[in-house]
């Protein structure tokens, strides 16, 4: 691709405010739920990111009319759509490439009884199967066929029907595409076990902003009652909680006195007190999330003394996108901890590079490692190197920015895929930062 490099200096503390964008995971939920319905939705604080433009040009393909508001706004009406697109090379060729397609199954289903999939791409973080939302269209009546040959996933039914739904994982996509399978079926359908990060939630809110009936929103046990028919409704996106975490990071390993705006604290779960472990001052503004520059600091040790370890869970838990940000933020900390990425057995195998950078870190495993912080008394060096995935691929781009030198990053549309323009805004706090 071209232009698929950044060029970082770095070395220098940022100052400023920065804006997090809207939600990724969030967008590619609520963008779905436009096919539930011929009458208009309109969605703003959509991220102008990889990942959202390339679903947006999928309800495209399938005939959804879509008007552009406002920079972050459309409309998205589906009230003729063309289901033979399902059948074509370009759908097949463009729903390989996000994994968020996925979520465009449950609403077709629902509204037209049937829908197909390639297998879907996205992250190399480890195996994240499908089973937990095909398991569920089943239960709701579906019929499932998987053609190994050609990798496509169809399901279809006439009518789905309301059923007693035990999750086998707490999947947030999973949870999502059978939510949007269920606000139509016949009947009451329960879903237990349910994930409930705000990214579902805000889901919930807005179809029943379309009408549908939804209880237990917030909790892990979600009960529908089918509809008939979804109409119209306005939807804002929450701003990106993996980005704002991202941001706090940043500003801890670069000493940087960095204002986050617009955070919606109160959606944020337990990310802002997982940060304070490290030692963090982080003051809470109204909605605005203010860091001072620091010189150092501690990562605090259980009650007991032992080594503070930090994992991710399920929500209200720690987020999993978060990890190789603790992780990278660890390095220049006082103190040692142990990170443990449960989750995904992938996501930790970009520590090489920070190895490689001067990080002192022991991979215990695919799903430990152990940083030993340096305290500021070993600078990071630049140097030329790969982003993995979007997650791993941003921790890089942070390491770079504290980093003594320069450094090259590979791959950057991946970090495309979930940051929006994220080198023109880090330019605007003082980041050194350039498109190569």
């Amino acid at each position: 691709m071209p232009n698929d490099f950044i060029k970082v200096v770095g070395g220098k503390s940022l100052s400023g405010e920065i804006i997090p964008q809207g939600a990724k995971n969030e967008a590619l939920q609520v963008l779905c739920t436009t096919l539930l319905t011929s009458e208009p939705i309109t969605i703003s604080n959509i991220p102008n990111i990889l990942d959202v433009q390339k679903l947006i040009s999928l309800l495209k393909g399938l005939g959804v009319k879509i008007n552009k508001l406002a920079e972050d706004t459309y409309s998205f009406q589906s009230d003729d759509l063309d289901l033979d697109f399902l059948h074509s090379p370009d759908f097949v060729k463009d729903a390989q490439r996000i994994r968020g397609s996925v979520m465009l199954v449950g609403p077709l289903l629902a509204r037209f009884g049937k829908a197909l999939l390639p297998k879907p791409g996205g992250d190399k973080i480890g195996r994240r199967r499908l089973d937990t939302h095909f398991n569920g269209f089943i239960k709701l009546g579906a019929n499932f066929l998987y053609d190994d040959t050609n990798k496509i996933f169809s399901v279809e039914s006439p009518k789905l029907k309301g059923t007693y739904l035990l999750m086998d994982e707490i999947s947030v996509t999973g949870t999502a595409n059978v939510v949007l399978a269920a606000v139509m079926a016949e009947g009451i359908t329960q879903i237990y076990n349910a994930a409930c990060e705000p990214y579902v939630q805000q889901l919930c809110k807005l179809l029943n902003r379309m009408g549908a009936k939804i209880k237990g929103i917030g909790s892990n046990l979600l009960t529908i009652e089918g509809v008939e028919t979804l109409h119209g409704a306005e939807h804002r996106i929450l701003p990106d909680m993996i980005e704002i975490g991202s941001f706090i990071g940043m500003a801890a390993l670069t000493q940087s006195d960095i204002t986050i705006k617009d955070c919606q604290v109160k959606e944020l779960g337990n990310i802002i007190p997982v940060f304070e472990r490290f030692g963090l001052n982080i003051q809470i503004q109204n909605d605005d999330i203010y860091i001072p520059a620091q010189e150092e600091y501690e990562v605090q040790s259980f009650i007991d003394g032992s080594i503070m370890t930090i994992y991710d869970a399920p929500w209200p838990g720690f987020s999993p996108d978060l990890m190789s940000i603790l992780l990278v933020m660890a390095t220049q900390a006082k103190g040692s901890v142990l990170i443990h990425q449960k989750m995904f057995e992938s996501r930790l195998f970009f520590v090489d590079k920070l190895i490689d950078m001067g990080a002192q870190i022991i991979l215990c495993d695919p799903h430990r490692a152990t940083v030993i912080g340096l305290n500021r008394k070993h600078q990071l060096r630049g140097i030329s190197m790969t982003s993995p995935d979007i997650r791993a691929g941003v921790a890089l781009l942070i390491a770079a920015l504290s980093a003594k030198g320069e450094s090259i990053i590979h791959n950057a549309h991946q970090i495309d895929r979930g940051y929006q323009n994220i080198d023109e805004r880090l330019r605007k706090i003082g980041a050194q930062i350039s498109r190569q």
